[in-house]
């Protein structure tokens, strides 16, 4: 079976790397689906749920999905990278915590950072499935 190699990376730290099936991601052109002998492409990432469905000896693994804060991808020869400035993995996120963060955010606690805050807040929570659907 063809696999991808996948390499999730933030500014801070390697988020998870492993093989996969298919990576689902937004780019500034649209939804784009990588699957094993997917043309080389380069490509901006707007802050949205990327999936990444794994493969663990050669079988069917773990689904996840990422709150990707935006970024890029690149894809060449089987591989695929996704480079974003903050990517949190689903089971990172605390629902909670994210819920909190909106309401203060929309109340407009955090000044002239509400808004971006406002769209962290409701991508995490996209990511656990507790949010709208995004567009």
């Amino acid at each position: 079976m063809a696999e991808l190699e996948v390499a999730l990376v933030a500014a801070d730290r390697q988020v998870w790397s492993g093989k996969a099936s298919m990576v689902i991601a937004k780019t500034a052109d649209g939804d784009i689906g990588v699957m094993p002998g997917h043309q080389p492409v380069m490509s901006v990432l707007k802050p949205s749920v990327a999936t990444i469905r794994t493969l663990e000896d050669g079988a069917p693994g773990p689904v996840l999905k990422v709150a990707l804060h935006g970024g890029f991808i690149a894809v060449d020869e089987n591989r695929v990278s996704l480079l974003s400035e903050a990517a949190e993995l689903a089971d990172e996120i605390d629902a909670a915590r994210a819920q909190e963060a909106l309401t203060r955010a929309q109340a407009g606690e955090f000044g002239p950072d509400s808004e971006a805050a406002t769209a962290r807040a409701e991508l995490r929570l996209r990511t656990v499935g507790r949010g709208p659907q995004q567009a």
